[in-house]
């Protein structure tokens, strides 16, 4: 039998699903909004929560909006559509805090108010396509891997959705097609896998690089180059095929301006960049200290970063994980900046930092709750937490990305 129940919402969840109580257990209600009273359908119970199907708004929040794009709760890749977008970027804030007081056990956490993005959409310069059965590309549905066909989408970046539309392309063979671009250059790139590793038969009449990545891991070059340029703060950067890089190229040059501002540098600095990528942080940490050292995994970003930061003689760039390299470094850094990936920091990685002694460190982060256990880990290590950013990268989405300044 389903069980029908009444709820009024009170909180938003890391998750973007809307939080009530019902009989001493929380209730996960996505598509909804604190404040607002519902009817829901309980779908998925455990012993102290329970998840919920949104049935009906009964008291509707004032910032409720019409979801604009179509494809809106049946597509996984937008949480928040429903909500006004100045009041996503609040929400998110306030997600932050929960996740520093919860997890990192912070009385009063510093969280300062939340950096939107300027209009809340257009923004992904990178977007990851699934194929359908006869071929045509779509985004996986929410906790599925059902395939939605889309031929719009409103986050992406205005070239994304003009490759898109400007390819006549059906690969049923396809596992999955992506499609980069240089928003500031107007490079762009698809790059795709196939089920049997084998090239699809192509046709370009205009300027684009096709790259297949095999299930070895290999990158081969179908057409043009494997790599598309990107400029931020007026500095241009080359991008391989499968390196990472942030989504959101405007809120990216806010990252560098956070990160140079928390560390105030003055010239004479040794300063640490962890999971430096294609060396975004690193080449304006170079303008601002007397010497740079980075530290990335992915061979192709290692690559890149050192074409990125070809010609500056206080730059050495260390290919290996970061909890492997940094332990046996001997070098005494002033400062350190931080961008690891969503699981945070490895435990070898953090106890090798806090053995360092740095007297600033600068965490980018796009996951609050590994941000809060890190933290949390750090202050016991002997540093102040002095306050903590949230930046929309994300619109739309449940995801923030964080930049929180540490004091030893």
């Amino acid at each position: 039998m389903s069980e029908y129940i009444e709820l009024t919402l009170f909180a938003l969840a890391h998750g973007g699903e809307a939080i009530g109580r019902h009989e001493g257990r929380a209730i996960f209600v996505p598509y909804a909004i604190p404040g607002e009273r519902v009817r829901v359908e309980i779908v998925e119970e455990a012993k102290r929560f329970a998840r919920a199907r949104l049935l009906e708004v009964l008291e509707p929040s004032p910032v409720r909006v019409e979801p604009p794009c179509p494809y809106f709760g049946a597509c996984g890749g937008c949480h928040l559509q429903h909500i006004a977008y100045p009041v996503q970027a609040e929400l998110k804030a306030l997600v932050v805090l929960d996740q520093f007081q919860r997890i990192g056990k912070f009385e009063n956490p510093p969280v300062l108010e939340p950096l939107p993005d300027e209009t809340g959409w257009d923004y992904r310069n990178h977007a990851r396509f699934r194929t359908t059965a006869d071929g045509h590309l779509g985004f996986l549905a929410a906790q599925s891997h059902q395939v939605v066909p889309v031929e719009d989408c409103l986050i992406v970046h205005p070239l994304v959705c003009q490759l898109c539309q400007s390819l006549d392309m059906t690969l049923p063979e396809a596992t999955w097609v992506e499609m980069r671009v240089g928003t500031a250059t107007g490079d762009l790139m698809v790059v795709l896998q196939t089920d049997d590793d084998e090239p699809p038969v192509l046709e370009v009449d205009f300027p684009l690089s096709v790259v297949q990545a095999r299930s070895d891991g290999a990158v081969i070059p179908l057409i043009g180059l494997d790599y598309i340029m990107e400029i931020v703060n007026g500095r241009e950067f080359r991008i391989s095929a499968t390196s990472f890089y942030q989504v959101n190229s405007a809120q990216a040059g806010e990252l560098v301006e956070l990160v140079l501002d928390a560390l105030e540098l003055k010239g004479y600095e040794k300063v640490l960049d962890a999971y430096c990528g294609i060396g975004l942080f690193t080449a304006f940490l170079a303008e601002q200290a007397s010497y740079v050292t980075g530290i990335e995994a992915a061979h192709d970003a290692v690559a890149d970063a050192h074409h990125n930061l070809a010609g500056a003689d206080n730059i050495t760039v260390l290919e290996g994980l970061v909890e492997d390299v940094l332990p046996t470094l001997e070098t005494a850094f002033d400062a350190v900046v931080l961008d690891p990936p969503r699981t945070g920091l490895e435990l070898p990685a953090l106890d090798a930092l806090v053995a360092h002694q740095p007297e600033r460190i600068v965490y980018v982060s796009c996951d609050p709750a590994t941000l809060a256990r890190d933290a949390r880990r750090l202050v016991n290590g002997g540093y102040t937490l002095e306050w903590v950013q949230p930046v929309d990268l994300f619109p739309q989405t449940y995801h923030i990305e964080c930049v929180a300044l540490f004091t030893r």
